[in-house]
């Protein structure tokens, strides 16, 4: 169940399997990657470490499992004790990212050249991933820009499958379609969606630390890249209505999605807040389906330069299949070609409740941005959301590292170290 992304769904499955088996090491090892995945990592950490204290069966897999909950929570020095420790997990080829990690503590160019030497040498093309865009994430700390770009460009042609965008532009061409006819082709069959709010960007668009500073305000819960706006338009899908029979949608149908939604969203939103906060990454694509099943919603839209976005996805660690067209500068330039098309017309038409931020202008006048964010999502400004870095809910995207330092401009025109891998394409997106 957990590779699907039905963390909610897994997490109560193992929780009712404990009840009758509470030592069972199977459902603890499943309770514990859950709760990590639901930024539950302290509570994941220690169930983990008492399960590998019995020696279970799948110690390998919860040793794993618990470094990987360190490493992710920031607890480097728990993390350098547990792979000193040793034990059957170590003698796993997985283990040299691990391995390496705890060597960048004290020679940070010896990890580098751990972690390329596993992407290139591992046959597991999932180890090749990870060890790849950790070395390529360091190479480009030092400025070593070149090396950066050509070990991603081998880490892709070696683990990514080949990206067909005709589905994506299909989808977005019938949406187009729609739109421009000038007038909401359906209308909500359900009253649901207060309470609830999406973003709706590109990866590596500013996404995370948006997130992070609504999570620390005390009426607001980040809720992750949840998988419940996917389930709405998958079902939609699934009742041949995606996209151009919405109107033909059941209330009993439109009822049944949104209850789904919010029953798995509140799951995940931390205890004493009001409102959800999506930062699933899909929804920019399914703004029909989310204003057809939840009308309630309200939406932050957050746009970056195109080029800092572009190379920021294409040096990172994306699903090679999900995320197939991360792999070439050019399929990513397609993609957020559509995605600058269709949102803005989609938000028009449907009247949706919307506020849209550019991620520079958040940097450089987070107060000002931010209330704007605050007023469409229904809740006053509090202070404390200027200080994302203070926010100790763990985060699992790509960002986890820069969301933990103050805002900063760092990240702004990081292309221009790679505008060699640029063309005049690039100059016309807005």
């Amino acid at each position: 169940m957990i590779p699907t992304g039905r963390l909610a769904r897994a997490g109560d499955a193992a929780e009712r399997g404990l009840r009758v088996a509470p030592d069972n090491a199977q459902l603890n090892l499943l309770k514990g990657i859950v709760e990590h995945r639901l930024g539950q990592s302290a509570r994941a950490i220690e169930r983990l470490r008492a399960l590998i204290e019995r020696k279970p069966t799948n110690q390998v897999e919860a040793s794993f499992a618990l470094a990987e909950a360190l490493h992710r929570a920031g607890r480097k020095d728990e993390l350098d004790e547990f792979v000193k420790r040793g034990g059957p997990w170590i003698q796993d080829e997985r283990a040299a990212v691990f391995t390496a990690r705890s060597t960048l503590r004290f020679d940070r160019a010896k990890a580098i050249e751990q972690l390329e030497s596993t992407a290139r040498a591992a046959r597991n093309p999932l180890l090749k991933r990870i060890a790849g865009f950790e070395a390529v994430r360091l190479l480009d700390q030092d400025a070593r820009f070149r090396e950066a770009f050509d070990l991603a460009s081998f880490v892709h042609k070696e683990t990514t499958p080949p990206f067909d965008g005709g589905a994506i532009d299909a989808d977005v061409a019938e949406q187009l379609r729609l739109i421009q006819k000038g007038r909401a082709w359906f209308s909500p069959k359900s009253t649901a969606g207060e309470g609830t709010a999406f973003v709706v960007g590109m990866p590596r668009s500013g996404t995370t630390l948006l997130e992070q500073m609504l999570d620390r305000h005390p009426l607001v819960g980040g809720i992750g890249e949840y998988e419940g706006a996917f389930a709405i338009h998958e079902g939609l899908v699934g009742l041949g209505l995606w996209p151009a029979q919405l109107r033909d949608l059941k209330p009993v149908d439109a009822q049944r999605l949104a209850a789904e939604y919010v029953q798995g969203a509140l799951a995940r939103r931390r205890a004493g807040t009001e409102i959800t906060f999506d930062k699933t990454l899909h929804v920019w694509r399914m703004l029909p389906a989310i204003a057809a099943v939840l009308p309630g919603a309200a939406f932050v839209r957050i746009t970056r330069d195109p080029r800092d976005t572009a190379i920021s996805m294409f040096l990172s660690n994306f699903h090679p299949r999900s995320w197939g067209f991360t792999s070439s500068l050019a399929s990513i330039r397609r993609v957020i070609e559509l995605e600058r098309k269709i949102v803005p017309a989609a938000i028009e038409l449907l009247n949706l409740r919307a506020a849209s931020v550019v991620y520079e202008e958040l940097v450089d006048h987070p107060e000002r941005e931010i209330r704007r964010v605050l007023d469409v999502i229904g809740v006053p400004f509090d202070p404390i959301v200027l200080a994302p870095e203070a926010n100790a809910r763990t985060v699992l995207t790509l960002s986890y590292e820069q969301v933990r330092r103050p805002i900063n401009r760092s990240s702004i025109g990081r292309w221009k170290n790679y505008e060699f891998a640029f063309d005049a394409a690039w100059d016309a997106i807005g």
